[in-house]
């Protein structure tokens, strides 16, 4: 099997999906502690593209894979402008490559004002302007994170099988339901304010582990698209451009 492997290696996940004549094939997500479906995919002289935010000992697990099948992958990096998106930050290079994949893919879908919203180890919620600039965006922590750091920063808190409540009567209940709305608040303010900013309703588009955890609490529009990261790769390997 040989075509153009997209891979997606976040924090805790590992997304890919094999182009073959421009058609995806079965997108997955998987683990990192099992690998087994990337390396059955793997075949000699597949093409093979990366945008990282793995740790050094995630990324060298997928480099090994790779290299016994004599592959040597494209790494992408972020840069301040691809096509008509324009990346504003201050040093646009330190804008993580996930994020800068999915403006990229947000663009593509859409040429509405838009705010990304990823929900992973870390929630990001970035607003890009009808014209392409990306105006800047949010880093908080993720549901996870958000439970770890109360159950190790306080003595009688245990976070654990709680669920969402609209008046929680339980401490797992109250800091399941305090999380999301937090994470929703995060939403909430930034919707707002590009609404504000753009003078219309703007478009949202929800991707990562916990958008679906988060969703039905959205006093909003939003588009859950699960493979935002890899969408954003395929149109910089379309292009055939850095990105």
């Amino acid at each position: 099997m040989t075509g153009h492997l997209l891979i997606d290696a976040g924090n805790t996940r590992l997304k890919w999906v094999l182009v073959e004549d421009g058609l995806w094939r079965s997108p997955v997500n998987a683990a990192y502690d099992d690998l087994s479906a990337l390396s059955r995919a793997l075949a000699a002289r597949t093409a093979c593209t990366i945008a990282s935010v793995a740790r050094p000992e995630h990324a060298n697990e997928i480099k090994a894979l790779l290299a016994m099948q004599d592959i040597e992958p494209r790494w992408l990096t972020s840069e301040a402008r691809f096509l008509d998106v324009r990346n504003t930050y201050a040093n646009p290079t330190l804008l993580g490559v996930d994020r800068w994949m999915e403006l990229i893919a947000a663009r593509q879908r859409t040429h509405a004002a838009t705010l990304v919203v990823s929900m992973g180890t870390a929630m990001t919620v970035d607003a890009l302007s009808a014209d392409g600039v990306f105006l800047g965006g949010l880093i908080i922590p993720g549901q996870a994170m958000m439970r770890h750091s109360l159950e190790q920063g306080t003595a009688h808190v245990v976070a654990t099988d709680g669920s969402w409540q609209a008046f929680p009567q339980t401490t797992a209940d109250a800091v399941q339901s305090g999380i999301i709305a937090a994470m929703c608040g995060a939403i909430h303010m930034q919707y707002a304010r590009l609404a504000t900013q753009c003078g219309c309703v703007p478009h949202c588009l929800l991707t990562g582990g916990d958008a679906a955890v988060l969703m039905p609490h959205l006093d909003l529009p939003a588009e859950h698209v699960p493979f935002l990261v890899l969408e954003g790769i395929d149109r910089v390997v379309k292009e055939g451009r850095p990105g």
